[in-house]
């Protein structure tokens, strides 16, 4: 405690002329190994109890570090920090892989380098995150300013409100972004909320900056505070937008584009409200306001040059594309009932029936003189094809893991399911019934399979006199399945691979198939109209829509299955694929065609083994894969999954049976029925259980007082409509200056100005094709802050409607330019 004493002597002492040394020597002493997380709430109290003891250390410490921020170029670190970029992949990879050989100029005068230069190591992020959020809050609040350092606050002030314009002008544009528009029509009835947005945005900073003097480069406390409620209700309502067409994206589909765009939105819209709140009178809010963003620039400035940190970025935006969009039609994989359960069992029989054949028709090719290249079409012909049969007549293949079940499994830790303990539990119920219809899959499959191969093989040695296979190959079909003598689990996990990449494929050209109307680009086919019936080509272009990903899926997922054997031919590698329907078809005519001074118990056991263990890596690999992609698109961390498989084991332990056998009670699921069938429902609602209006009519440009609906108390009769109350500025609807929360902006009950609305989804079947265009902002007529003369947008934000307020389009910047920032050591 002592050194840190000492430290903060040498920090009040250099408060005028900041030192990043100085600084980074406290970082230091603060800072401990991964080995012992526990010791940095101690180092934490260390710092809160000498700051505590001596008041002016707090004000040393909070005027040095603004005093040092304000010499650096503030704007970009609200703007873009922790904010997904525009920029593409490939681009970034290859400015990163350059900077390996030729390093890139670090811009000196950015704040993200000088913390770059104080958080230097990778594993800052892992103990400032063990640190407990009771003594952030006590930190924070022990970090105050005197009076006459005021002017840094209204510095930093200063760059926080021009943050928050750039970050609406921003929301603004991506809202109102032509492949937004083009995408999802329904975006013009909406378009209001982007633009009022920005109107509130603009009204709120230029109202703070006069109320609190900023322009003077002073921070005054004002006789009346600045409601940023109205301005918080706009961004719900961009809220309420985006998850309301993610909700329609398996109607729409999306791409990686317009995933970028969509995550980017709901990014800026979140730090455009933690920077509202950064300068709100609600001391709480600010202070976790003030940790989230220093949390998020410390970990964005310690991976700024890290390619792993890239990749893994991506792959997040790609696995939230997979999962946000689902197969609409095709397999489905998991079922809750009996009556699920015995259906998956006819339809794994179905694909059974058809397995032994093909598993016959890839040993009978076998007498084939084939290239290897040729060897591999026949196979993968073989596979592909016979899947995609399998998949019209209605059978299903054992193990496959379609892009719905990653949607399944990402909906039950959706944001709006409850709580993550809640989420969790859901999961694992999830988990087990996935099991439980992959366990019965499988048993369909094998049963079905097997004997069919024996009476195929049976067959054509009555019809043909010889057997199918001699025994030297039925040998080698057994030793195949030896787990132990063989490499049959490696090749296993290859397949379950292909099973999980083969259900990515299928959400792929599912998604692309909505997102591009194939149906309705086939139906308008020249050629193809000439030669159907106008009902055929209806049925056809229904069909291809409906199935193109689960036929591209199951083709695609043949050709990896056919073509693996021939690449480790060619390249000398070993490596091979086992699935257990084909393994159980193999095993059937193995033991048939095997010579009888060859079969004893020994071969008969390895091999039932085998194919059984086969079946497990199958599984277990696949449905790990689609498990750990949909997880990490809700970003779940590590030490979630081990309390997921904890509850499983738990659950193993205590109800063994529902692992193999449905419940007595089906358990219920987000968005999933009985049948495994994602549920998307269009007039569920949102934030709050309040739906969105179907025509956004709240505007304040004046004295109308809106609280968002986080803050709105309502009765259960009032929750389906969304109050506007105006009030007229008298002396008895000042607020209290004094009042240090949100809460306390309250909406003033005038009865006969209380307008109620009532609300809407709006998104309707019609919506979707044809959404008429009207009038984006209703504005009230008889509202004393309008005027009767049908005033224009630009009149509302005018002296005219408040004396008091500034004019809205007064860009008064009164920020000095920043002086050169000190040079960190190298």
């Amino acid at each position: 405690m002592s050194e840190i004493k000492h430290i903060l002597q040498q920090i009040t002492a250099l408060s005028d002329v900041p030192d990043p040394a100085v600084l980074k020597r406290l970082i230091d002493k603060l800072r401990v190994s991964d080995k012992e997380p526990a010791l940095a709430n101690q180092n934490i109290q260390d710092l809160i109890e000498v700051l505590r003891q001596h008041p002016e250390y707090g004000d040393g410490l909070s005027s040095f570090v603004l005093k040092l921020i304000i010499e650096y170029r503030q704007i970009a670190l609200y703007t873009d920090t922790g904010i997904m970029s525009d920029q593409g992949f490939f681009y970034s990879l290859r400015r990163l892989i350059g900077h390996r050989f030729l390093p890139l100029l670090p811009q000196e005068d950015s704040v993200v380098e000088l913390v770059g230069y104080l958080f230097d190591r990778r594993s800052d992020g892992h103990w400032l995150a063990h640190i407990e959020k009771e003594k952030w809050d006590e930190l924070v609040g022990l970090l105050k300013v005197n009076e006459q350092h005021l002017n840094l606050v209204a510095t930093a002030k200063n760059s926080i409100l021009n943050a928050i314009i750039i970050l609406s002008y921003r929301i603004s544009g991506i809202g109102l972004h032509p492949d937004l528009m083009e995408s999802y029509p329904q975006m013009l009835n909406y378009s209001a909320s982007f633009v009022a947005q920005n109107q509130e945005a603009v009204l709120y900073v230029n109202q703070y900056r006069e109320a609190h003097e900023l322009d003077t480069l002073t921070d005054i406390i004002p006789e009346k505070a600045v409601d940023p409620a109205p301005l918080l209700v706009m961004i719900e309502q961009c809220e309420d937008i985006v998850a309301t067409i993610r909700k329609r994206i398996y109607k729409t589909g999306i791409s990686i584009r317009l995933t970028n765009m969509m995550l980017r939105l709901d990014q800026s819209l979140q730090r455009m409200r933690i920077l509202t709140e950064l300068v709100a009178n609600n001391y709480d809010k600010r202070d976790r306001a003030i940790i989230e963003l220093i949390q998020t620039l410390i970990t964005t400035a310690s991976h700024r040059y890290s390619i792993g940190y890239l990749i893994d970025n991506n792959t997040k935006l790609l696995s939230r594309k997979v999962t946000e969009n689902a197969s609409r039609v095709g397999e489905h994989y998991i079922s809750t009932d009996k009556s699920g359960y015995q259906k998956m069992f006819k339809k794994a029989s179905i694909g059974g029936f058809i397995i032994a054949f093909m598993a016959t028709l890839k040993i009978v090719t076998y007498h084939l003189a084939l290239a290897p290249m040729g060897r591999a079409f026949i196979n993968s012909m073989i596979y592909g094809l016979g899947f995609v049969f399998i998949h019209i007549v209605h059978g299903t293949v054992a193990t496959k893991q379609p892009a719905m079940t990653a949607a399944a499994i990402a909906s039950t830790i959706s944001d709006s399911s409850g709580k993550k303990s809640h989420q969790l539990n859901k999961l694992s119920e999830l988990v087990v019934d996935i099991l439980r219809t992959q366990f019965i899959a499988i048993m369909g499959n094998i049963m079905v399979a097997i004997p069919v191969a024996l009476i195929i093989s049976f067959a054509w040695l009555q019809y043909t006199g010889a057997p199918m296979i001699n025994t030297d190959k039925a040998a080698h079909l057994l030793h195949d399945l030896d787990p132990f003598r063989s490499l049959a689990l490696p090749h296993a996990a290859i397949a379950g691979v292909y099973l999980f990449l083969s259900g990515l494929i299928a959400g792929y050209y599912d998604n692309l198939a909505v997102y591009n109307q194939i149906g309705a680009r086939i139906q308008r086919h020249k050629l193809l109209q000439y030669l159907l019936p106008k009902a055929w080509l209806q049925r056809l272009s229904g069909f291809i829509e409906a199935n193109l990903g689960a036929i591209m899926g199951n083709f695609i997922f043949g050709v990896f299955l056919g073509s693996t054997a021939t690449i480790g031919f060619l390249f000398g590698l070993p490596i091979d694929i086992r699935h257990i329907a084909f393994a159980s078809a193999n095993l059937a005519h193995g033991l048939f065609n095997l010579s009888s001074n060859q079969l004893d118990w020994e071969v008969v056991l390895l091999s039932v083994l085998g194919v059984l263990l086969i079946g497990m890596v199958n599984l277990i690999v696949s449905f790990s894969l689609a498990l750990f992609v949909a997880l990490r698109s809700k970003e779940v961390k590590f030490v979630d999954w081990s309390r997921l498989t904890k509850q499983l084991f738990s659950h193993l332990m205590t109800h063994p049976s529902d692992f193999f056998w449905p419940r007595d009670k089906p358990m219920k699921y987000a968005r999933i029925d009985s049948q495994g069938q994602m549920i998307f429902d269009d007039t569920a609602p949102q934030n709050s259980n309040q739906p969105i209006p179907k025509n956004y009519v709240v505007r304040r440009l004046s004295d109308v007082k809106v609280l968002p609906k986080s803050l709105q108390k309502k009765t259960p009769e009032e929750q389906a409509v969304t109050d506007i109350h105006y009030a007229n500025p008298s002396a008895e609807h000042q607020l209290n200056p004094e009042m240090s929360s949100r809460e306390a902006h309250t909406t003033v009950n005038t009865p006969a100005m209380n307008k109620t609305i009532e609300l809407d989804d709006g998104l309707t079947e019609e919506a979707l094709s044809s959404v008429p265009y009207r009038q984006d902002i209703e504005y009230d007529k008889t509202h004393a802050a309008f005027d009767d003369n049908n005033p224009t947008p630009s009149d509302l934000l005018s002296h005219d409607s408040h004396p008091d307020s500034k004019v809205a389009g007064d860009a008064k910047t009164p920020l000095p330019k920043p002086k050169k920032p000190p040079n960190l050591p190298s």
